[in-house]
């Protein structure tokens, strides 16, 4: 059974940093594809950004340059360091796993974390 745990979410400035980290347990097929999640309050849930195990790497218009997403498949973790926060990035942000490459539709992943809060304050 996959379980997956998100951790290092929190309350932050405008400008801060947090770092998100998600271990992932049961994963026993090779070429599954990790990615990053988050849904704000009332609005959809949206890709985020997503690490392949050869490592090939996805991220979001709104994200690109700030976060950085990162794997260790030794250890079957994946972490998501959020650089230049801003208030619109408060949101829920959830872990997810596919068994195949790079999708940003939620629907198309097989596993998800309980999710993290990431509030920041203006």
């Amino acid at each position: 059974q996959v379980q997956l745990v998100e951790s290092g979410g929190g309350l932050v400035q405008t400008g801060g940093s947090l770092r998100l980290t998600c271990a992932a347990s049961g994963l026993t097929a090779s070429g599954h594809y990790m990615a990053w999640f988050r849904q704000a309050s009332g609005k959809e849930r949206v890709f985020v950004s997503g690490i392949w195990s050869g490592g090939s790497k996805s991220y979001a218009d709104s994200v690109k340059g700030r976060f950085t997403i990162s794997r260790d498949n030794a250890k079957n973790t994946v972490d998501l360091q959020m650089n230049s926060l801003k208030p619109e990035d408060t949101a829920v942000y959830y872990c997810a796993v596919r068994n195949g490459y790079y999708s940003s539709v939620p629907a198309r992943y097989d596993h998800w974390g309980q999710g993290t809060q990431v509030t920041v304050s203006s």
